[in-house]
């Protein structure tokens, strides 16, 4: 099996057997996914106004899902679900998911504590469970999911 053009000749390993082809001044190989934006102020303010989508979606959604039963509860969570998988498709990063997913989950734990006149946003119906739970479950899914590695330079695949 040692018939392929691409051997490995001209690579530099280290000690331990790992491949160097990462240049060190940060560039990215060409076919690596590099993270959108590549600066890290770009890329703060991208986690911010995430953050900021992800509240609006909490309280967009515990409005509609139960206003709207059972439509409104499919359309907050799939509201809720493109945030957070769109963010870490934004992103490249499982940080993309968990940004939104974090705003989404605090502003709706927050919904749903008793005001001191006795109000809440949210009912005690079946909807507003699936809603709290679901969403948390999907936020974790989209937060956790294993993200496509990146190629490796030089490899053919079979």
């Amino acid at each position: 099996m040692s018939g392929s053009a691409d051997s490995g000749a001209g690579r530099e390993q280290r000690a331990g057997g790992r491949d160097t082809t990462r240049p060190r001044g940060g560039r990215w190989p060409d076919g690596w996914p590099q993270p959108v934006p590549a600066g890290r102020a770009a890329r703060l303010g991208v986690y911010a106004v995430l953050l900021v989508l992800g509240v609006v979606a909490g309280v967009a959604g515990s409005l509609v899902q139960s206003g709207w039963f059972p439509g409104g509860l499919l359309l907050a969570l799939a509201g809720a679900v493109g945030l957070f998988w769109g963010g870490g498709k934004l992103c490249r990063t499982r940080a993309g998911a968990a940004v939104p997913a974090a705003g989404w989950a605090v502003t709706v734990v927050l919904l749903t504590t008793a005001r001191p006149e006795g109000d809440f946003l949210f009912g005690a119906g079946i909807g507003s469970y699936v809603f709290l739970l679901g969403g948390m479950l999907a936020a974790v899914m989209c937060a956790t999911i294993a993200l496509p590695a990146p190629p490796v330079p030089g490899h053919k695949y079979r």
